[in-house]
């Protein structure tokens, strides 16, 4: 099937959680933890899955871990969802090799965020993407990361970028509505386009500037919750994403837990760990909540009704 008679048929739109990598050793794939979560998101409700993300530690895993859980998603998925695989590397043959065993196990999509490290130009940008597109095969959705990655997709590069078709949207995790609203803008040129927002606390914000829907880490523990946020806001039904915003911004308060950039990984991985989920163990070089801070994660739980 050709990258765009498969992109023809992928809708992206509604709620797309950022998997958690679950681990019982370091290297080592929690499969029974990968299989309850992915069926718990799945009967949340969810559009679609994302692996090797942020949230799914993805820079922190063996090339080898990174093939597996490709491999144990895409067979646990078993098509019933669409599965993005982001494949971002520093190198730019290993992203097209994960993008090539991202296609060979069946996934649908792939996410490719700017090349970090190394600071990228603009127009080092637009060529890279340019190069690499037409070696990947499948549907590319391009994520805007500049908190990890140092590099913006800005708005110029993302319209030369409109251009290649296989490229099927964005997901914007910067932050800011303003770039986000000029993103969604550019749908008016690729009306086939998706356009997701990262942070979870700005979904109501994002549909109203014309986002399609979020990529949020917290579907991940409770996805009925934001779906419900989401399928609200796209029917119009105001009393309800009112409630239910209230209930996301009072979770979000898990991500306040801890001292360092790595507390949103930790609390999500804490808070699965609590509901019966998945191990929390984080990749290396993180460490998992200690008591104190497991307690207070529980306590928010409670709280939103999670635990």
């Amino acid at each position: 099937m050709s990258t765009i008679a498969k992109s023809s048929k992928l809708s992206l739109r509604g709620i797309v959680p950022p998997l958690v990598t679950p681990l019982t050793a370091r290297d080592t794939l929690d499969h029974a933890g990968l299989e309850r979560l992915l069926s718990h998101v799945i009967e949340g409700g969810v559009s679609a899955v994302f692996i090797l993300g942020t949230t799914g530690e993805a820079p922190s895993l063996s090339y080898r871990l990174r093939r597996e859980m490709i491999a144990e998603t895409t067979r646990i998925v078993e098509g019933r969802i669409p599965v993005l695989v982001g494949v971002a590397d520093t190198a730019f043959v290993e992203t097209v090799n994960l993008a090539e065993y991202a296609a060979d196990c069946g996934a649908d999509a792939v996410v490719l965020t700017t090349p970090y490290y190394f600071p990228a130009g603009q127009t080092e940008l637009i060529s890279y993407v340019q190069n690499i597109a037409p070696l990947i095969p499948l549907p590319i959705m391009l994520y805007n990361m500049p908190g990890l990655t140092k590099v913006w997709y800005e708005i110029e590069t993302l319209r030369t970028l409109s251009s290649i078709p296989s490229i099927i949207g964005v997901k914007d995790s910067s932050g800011d509505l303003d770039y986000f609203g000029q993103v969604c803008q550019l749908k008016l040129d690729r009306p086939d386009w998706t356009v997701l927002l990262g942070p979870e606390a700005l979904l109501q914000e994002a549909h109203r500037l014309g986002g399609d829907g979020g990529v949020n880490g917290g579907a991940n523990v409770m996805p009925e919750l934001f779906v419900q946020c989401y399928n609200a806001l796209r029917d119009g039904d105001e009393a309800t994403v009112t409630e239910r915003r209230e209930l996301i911004l009072e979770f979000q308060k898990i991500y306040d837990i801890g001292k360092y950039a790595s507390r949103h990984i930790k609390a999500t991985k804490s808070a699965l760990s609590l509901i019966g989920i998945c191990s929390d163990l984080p990749a290396d070089p993180f460490h998992p909540f200690l008591a104190p801070q497991r307690e207070r994660v529980a306590e928010v739980l409670r709280g939103v009704g999670a635990l």
